[in-house]
């Protein structure tokens, strides 16, 4: 590499690094600046709620801020039962089974709080998808006058262990009834809002009512970074083959839906507050706001969702089906429920889903029936993969032995023909070189390309598998988290505040296999660029990709190094007889070999190279 070459890299890598510093603390100035206007619009947003309501005005009734409990003897409301609804105290009513735990709060008859079981926070405590009081879970119906649930307080009609009915009676004698059912060994709670000898108080043309639900869903893992960039809000159309998304990567958004939805998730990375219509929501606005990362309550996001049903009348008692899903993205678990649940898990598109849906994910389950350690599951798993993908690859090796093997014949050339003008020459010796020596030059691409796909899919899986959240191995306290071996008094940007072991081992690994293969690049100085990609930016820049990762991703592509390290030196050493190439190359040369419709391409491309530089060298004279 000559002087200005290394210039330039120098020059390039202070603008890379100078780049991404000043990017780093443009976005950190846009996430202070993003959450100063959240927090404004958050507080605009009750504002206006509570102007709307309290300008929501009926005859003969006084006015209260919502959530408010009235003066004795205040009337908010027409109906003298609703008032005593009003002023009675919350009470509280609890299901649980074996997975969840499910607190039902009176006031609204709706979730309180949801903590489910067999997991834990990342700090070891209880885990809340549903903090107690982060909910509300609101019904805004007409029923001779305006109602809002959350504001009301039903009484509880009747208990078992998997059911509660709470009732908000109506001075005609009908009520309004919300009856949970949960199911033993589910983390699906069944919902049936009834309206029971209303027929007087809704009339015909009130045929739609309004579901409100905001939940604002804690952080429950170690890095901030990645949970934020795995969770997202999820909506679905019968009869499409996946969900719609917002808040995809950790971005704000808000989505207005004028068409049918059957269900909506508020998605964690790892755990998801599913609501699904028995019949279909008519219509949907969805918004997902993301909390800072130094948030003092360790807010991950605030998910809402405004949802309208219809009302079919016709009978005494009208009833509305509804299904909660408080639970983890677990892929069987969801897939186990038929209504495409399982699509919310970010497993890739078509051909990298099938890939993860077909081989990964079912391999991963059929270890972990017989391996408890899944850095052993994962050690086999790449084993595995390499194997079955062998046949592929193993033409790429060869052809790469091949090559370092008559590598001194290619530097021949490039010393014979060193101009620019020499360059069609100098590919048609090479073409001719490779005929000799039993190589096709395009044999060892095609083969890595199509393990892309499967790389690709790993990367994939590894951040969205519920299976290796807080599980340890060796150094690693969670390989669905980055590990750390070195935590840092300050912020490098892109990089992180910490060091990842597995993260540094594995990019060392690319480093030392490119240095290994990069032996057989030739000496032409346009190759000179290419070696310093390959052994040394390459490996920097996943080095810092990983940092932050998920730790079995970076412990996946160590173990995938090593192997591929392991298969070159293996056929470099036993497969690729070197003498044998050499005594070819000998045999043949000076022999005419049959040409290629390449290799007429590329020699009349070179006649008419050099009919037109003559033609240019007699317009000068």
């Amino acid at each position: 590499m000559d002087k200005n070459s290394i210039i330039g890299f120098i020059l390039i890598g202070v603008i890379f690094f100078g780049f991404t510093w000043y990017q780093s603390n443009q976005y950190k100035k846009q996430r202070e600046y993003q959450a100063q206007l959240d927090s404004l619009a958050m507080v605009e947003q009750i504002a206006l709620m509570a102007a709307q309501d309290s300008l929501a005005k009926i005859s003969g009734m006084n006015q209260v801020q919502p959530g408010t409990v009235p003066e004795s003897g205040s009337r908010r409301y027409l109906d003298s039962t609703l008032n005593e609804s009003c002023n009675a105290q919350a009470g509280y009513v609890t299901l649980s089974n074996g997975k969840l735990e499910l607190v039902l709060s009176t006031k609204g008859a709706q979730p309180y709080s949801a903590k489910l079981k067999d997991y834990r926070a990342y700090d070891s405590t209880d885990l809340y998808l549903v903090k107690p009081g982060y909910s509300d879970y609101n019904i805004a119906v007409f029923a001779g006058e305006n109602l809002n649930t959350r504001d009301l307080t039903f009484h509880v009609a009747e208990t078992t262990d998997s059911s509660v009915v709470m009732r908000l009676p109506f001075s005609n004698g009908g009520y309004m009834e919300q009856k949970y059912i949960l199911p033993e060994d589910s983390y699906m709670v069944h919902n049936e809002l009834s309206f029971v000898r209303m027929g007087d108080l809704m009339p015909r043309k009130v045929n739609m009512f309004d579901i409100g639900w905001n939940l604002i869903v804690p952080r429950l893992e170690k890095g901030y970074t990645n949970e934020k960039q795995y969770s997202k809000l999820d909506y679905y159309f019968s009869g499409e083959k996946k969900p719609e998304q917002i808040g995809r990567g950790g971005r704000n958004g808000s989505e207005s839906i004028v068409s049918r939805v059957k269900w909506f998730s508020f998605q964690q990375q790892f755990f998801s507050a599913i609501m699904t219509a028995g019949d279909e929501f008519s219509s949907a606005d969805f918004n997902i706001q993301f909390y800072d990362e130094k948030d003092p309550d360790r807010n991950l996001m605030m998910c809402s969702a405004t949802v309208q049903s219809e009302i079919k009348h016709g009978t005494e008692t009208i009833t509305v089906p509804f299904d909660f899903y408080f639970g983890p993205n677990h892929y069987r678990t969801l897939k186990n429920y038929d209504q495409r649940y399982e699509k919310i898990i970010p497993l890739g598109g078509s051909v990298i889903g099938l890939i993860s849906r077909g081989v990964i994910i079912p391999t991963f389950n059929f270890l972990g029936k017989f391996i408890h350690n899944y850095g052993i599951i994962i050690l086999i798993m790449t084993i595995l993969i390499k194997l079955i993908i062998s046949p592929l690859t193993m033409k790429s090796y060869k052809s790469s032995a091949k090559m370092n093997v008559i590598k001194p014949e290619i530097d021949k050339l490039n010393e014979k023909y060193p101009k620019q003008e020499d360059a069609l020459k100098k590919q048609q010796a090479m073409m001719e070189l490779y005929k000799r020596a039993g190589i096709n030059p395009m044999g060892g691409c095609l083969p890595m390309l199509l393990q892309l796909p499967v790389l690709y899919a790993m990367f994939r899986f590894f951040p969205a598998s519920i299976e290796l959240r807080q599980e340890k191995f060796l150094w690693a306290d969670d390989l669905s988290a980055y590990d750390s071996i070195l935590d840092l008094p300050f912020n490098i940007p892109l990089y992180g505040d910490h060091v990842s072991l597995f993260a540094l081992l594995m990019a060392l690994s690319m480093f030392l296999y490119s240095k290994m293969t990069s032996s057989q690049m030739s000496n032409d100085p346009n190759m000179a660029g290419m070696k310093f990609m390959s052994v040394w930016l390459m490996p920097i820049m996943m080095l810092f990709i990983c940092n932050n990762l998920s730790s079995g991703l970076s412990y996946y592509y160590l173990l995938s190094n090593l192997i591929t390290m392991f298969q070159t030196w293996f056929v470099r050493r036993f497969l690729v007889d070197e003498k044998k190439i050499h005594a070819q190359l000998a045999a043949t040369a000076g022999k005419p070999l049959p040409k290629s419709k390449w290799q007429l391409r590329l020699e009349e491309a070179q006649r008419m190279q050099q009919q037109a530089l003559k033609e240019q060298q007699k317009r000068r004279r």
